[in-house]
């Protein structure tokens, strides 16, 4: 019998993160959570800012609950997260300030201060990127325009995953699949946009090469191995962003497939052998990201279960302290089809008040405003639905091809009224699962970098045969179609 190969993921989503030990004899792997802990915006007078240093504590006790667990013979370790945000380090790799969270509201304004500098066009034909206010690009952007005198001072810029890299190994790389989130990175040339860039005034020389996932950076620094039990392990980066690794670990044969990442953000899209970045690719404000083995993940980002999260926090602030899974339940009881929003509608993007901003959508929209907590979650994921729904019709467009199939992997997947939802809207088979895509897939790219398996194919192989899904069949309805031309008035207003 082969011997246990272990890997520990250490994967940061926007309200939680979690070390996962992978466990890998050889055909299949098992999984161990050793630490989960909260994850959220921290509010510094009128700024959002993600708590870095307590996310670094975190990581190492996650590290050394891994080695008491299971032993010091760690094969590797790697660290993913969310996109686009960042820290500056200035000199002595001295790191400048708290890195902002990508909902603050710095970067209000800033996509039409970009297209005033370089054409909206243009930017899409040198990064192939969505455009939201969010990334990188823009808060770089807002940053000089403020005339912050941290990006003079910067001496180099990590993105969130490759800073805890480097706070692990001393080592500064920047991975592929993080780099190109930003909206500064050319997926065709494989280098930054550094024309683009400079007619911005962002400085260039604060980015470092970039690297693909299954990059060894370097060994744990000896006083993290002193810490926490694990000296020498190596740190190997996975895909980076999240997304990336979740999409690693999508457990589909052949091409005719799409994928949806599901958590905060669903992530909706196909994988493609090089980017695609043309006038309907623009038009629709899709995204071409960086995959594992140079592929490209060709895709929308949606908002996703933010608009659930959010609804949730409103109503526990009111004392009402409902489970997901009741809130589930309460909107299964709902009527069907009596609100329908558009996830990406700008004002839910970080409200006040998630229920009131949906209502307020609602009566501009002439609709009936929700009533229940019930209605107002079976309108949120039924909206998300329909946006599936557009999704996979524009994707099947550009592509030239029918998708078949959808597979929803991460958190969300464990969402069944969501999987039949967009079974039905879509009139497509929906498999669902494995939730842990994420972890599960920077444990199999750390398995390739150290040998243990040969390609991502062989990946996928073994989370086939190591994790059990759930197939959802479409049921007709006419109701779905009346919806969807509903949504897609409501959303062109």
């Amino acid at each position: 019998m082969a011997e246990t190969a272990k890997f520990l993921a250490i994967d940061l989503g926007a309200e939680s993160g979690r070390g996962v030990v992978g466990l890998f004899d050889g055909s299949k792997l098992r999984l161990e959570e050793v630490h989960r802990f909260p994850n959220g915006p921290v509010r510094v007078l009128d700024s959002l800012h993600w708590d870095a240093l307590r996310l670094f504590s975190e990581m190492k006790a996650a590290l050394a609950k891994c080695v008491q667990e299971h032993g010091s013979d760690l094969q590797s370790v790697g660290v993913d997260t969310w996109g686009v945000d960042f820290g500056l380090l200035g000199k002595g790799d001295v790191l400048l300030g708290n890195p902002y969270h990508y909902r603050d509201k710095r970067t209000d304004g800033m996509l039409e201060e970009a297209f005033r500098r370089v054409p909206r066009e243009e930017i899409f034909e040198r990064t192939g990127i969505q455009f939201m206010k969010l990334n990188t690009l823009y808060q770089l952007l807002a940053m000089r325009v403020e005339g912050s005198p941290l990006l003079d001072m910067a001496e180099r810029l990590l993105f969130m995953p490759d800073l805890f890299h480097f706070f692990l190994t001393g080592n500064k790389v920047t991975e592929f699949s993080i780099a190109t989130t930003s909206q500064m990175y050319d997926p065709r040339a494989r280098g930054w946009a550094t024309g683009m860039l400079q007619a911005m005034e962002i400085p260039t020389g604060i980015l470092g090469e970039v690297v693909p996932p299954g990059t060894e950076v370097g060994t744990l620094l000896p006083s993290i191995g002193a810490e926490t039990g694990g000296a020498g392990v190596p740190v190997i980066t996975p895909a980076a962003h999240d997304t990336g690794s979740a999409v690693a670990a999508v457990p589909a044969r052949g091409a005719d497939w799409c994928y949806i990442s599901s958590g905060t953000w669903s992530l909706m899209g196909i994988e493609s052998p090089e980017p695609l970045i043309d006038e309907r690719s623009l038009r629709y404000n899709f995204t071409n990201e960086g995959g594992v083995g140079g592929t490209i993940r060709f895709l929308k980002n949606i908002m996703g279960l933010w608009l659930v999260q959010e609804c949730r926090r409103a109503w526990l602030r009111e004392g009402n302290d409902f489970s997901y899974a009741e809130l589930t339940r309460l909107a299964s009881q709902a009527p069907a089809f009596v609100s329908i929003v558009d996830p990406d509608d700008e004002t839910f993007m970080a409200p006040d008040d998630m229920p009131d901003a949906i209502c307020a959508f609602c009566r501009r929209t002439g609709q009936p405003e929700p009533e229940t907590t019930g209605a107002v979650v079976r309108c949120c994921l039924e909206s998300l639905a329909l946006k599936y729904r557009w999704v996979v019709e524009k994707l099947e467009e550009i592509r030239g091809r029918r998708l078949e199939t959808i597979h929803i992997v991460g958190g969300g997947s464990q969402n069944r009224l969501l999987n039949q939802f967009a079974a039905d809207a879509t009139g497509r088979p929906v498999v669902a699962g494995p939730v842990e895509a994420t972890a599960i897939g920077s444990v199999l790219i750390q398995a390739i970098a150290r040998g243990h398996l040969g390609s991502l194919a062989e990946a996928r192989e073994v989370v086939r045969a190591s994790f059990e899904v759930e197939t959802f069949e479409p049921k007709p309805s006419p109701g779905w179609d009346e919806a969807y031309q509903r949504y897609l008035q409501v959303a062109a207003e």
